[in-house]
């Protein structure tokens, strides 16, 4: 399974249209036309028309000529997220994309009680790793967006991965919740969580996938030290899905596949009425289109 895939993947479903907020951003635009090459979708591309024909015009005139791009006018950042949200609530795209406003700024509009995109779930960072030496996809969450959930909102995390994972073609995804031991510890909070999250996949609660932790991440990837250990489990040395206890886990664990292990990414918030596009200027343009082919995927 590869991140190329899901480009085609992402192609097979239809017209998709993507809401830019505050498009006026280099690096986004260099995404969005990439992805009109690859056919990937058509954008509505909120903001500062001016600075955003420019940039086009200048850099890209192929998306710029497109019939897949329509431009439209905001005031201000504020403004572009909220009609860039808007069009998303009525419909008229399928993906939300993040442009040159702050999260902060963007995640207030899809929250926003009139017009925006709550559904009353766990909103949630979803990243898919393609890693070299590993033939399955690996999915980390939560990298980005809960600091230290606890039971209910790491459960909500899991379903809103187990979903993604679905998506893109991982019909019962195996889920690992990570900790530092394997041995339930009440003195480790991850420890306990897992073993909840465990019991409430086994009784139902949590659907579509198999749980079973706590594990170390060792183990989660590895049958070598999984055996070695003599940990018997359906998930140990195969997981989908790696559920991290907090933040400070799942950022490191991402910067370390991007940056050590030299891992492709493509990343959605999930948990909302459509998929979320949070691109980072440190993220690479690949990495962009990436997300955007993960998101398009996971629209409904």
């Amino acid at each position: 399974m590869t991140l190329d895939s899901l480009l085609t993947k992402a192609t097979q479903y239809g017209e998709k249209t993507v809401a830019v907020a505050a498009a006026e951003d280099e690096e986004v635009l260099e995404a969005v036309s990439e992805a009109i090459k690859l056919n990937l979708a058509s954008f509505l591309l909120f903001g500062d028309e001016e600075k955003i024909r420019k940039i086009l015009d200048e850099k890209h005139s192929e998306a710029a000529e497109s019939p897949k791009v329509k431009i439209v006018h905001a005031e201000s950042s504020a403004h572009a997220a909220e009609l860039s949200v808007r069009a998303v609530k009525e419909q008229k795209a399928n993906v939300l994309m993040k442009g040159n406003i702050p999260t902060a700024g963007i995640l207030k509009a899809v929250l926003n009680k009139e017009f925006g995109l709550r559904t009353g779930n766990v909103l949630s960072h979803v990243a898919v790793f393609e890693v070299p030496g590993f033939e399955r996809f690996t999915i980390v969450t939560d990298a980005a967006m809960n600091i230290a959930p606890d039971l209910n909102q790491k459960a909500q995390i899991l379903k809103n991965a187990v979903y993604i994972a679905k998506s893109i073609g991982i019909e019962k995804p195996l889920a690992a919740p990570i900790a530092a031991v394997e041995a339930v510890n009440p003195a480790m909070q991850a420890t306990l969580d897992a073993a909840a999250l465990t019991l409430m996949n086994q009784r139902g609660q949590i659907k579509d996938c198999i749980v079973d932790g706590p594990l170390a991440l060792d183990n989660a990837i590895s049958f070598e030290a999984a055996e070695h250990k003599g940990i018997k489990s359906k998930v140990a040395g195969q997981a989908d899905i790696l559920l991290v206890p907090t933040i400070e886990v799942g950022n490191a664990l991402y910067k370390s596949l991007v940056y050590f292990a030299k891992a492709k990414v493509g990343a959605v918030i999930a948990g909302a009425k459509a998929p979320i596009v949070l691109t980072s200027r440190a993220d690479s343009a690949e990495s962009k289109v990436y997300s955007l082919a993960l998101a398009i995927c996971s629209a409904k």
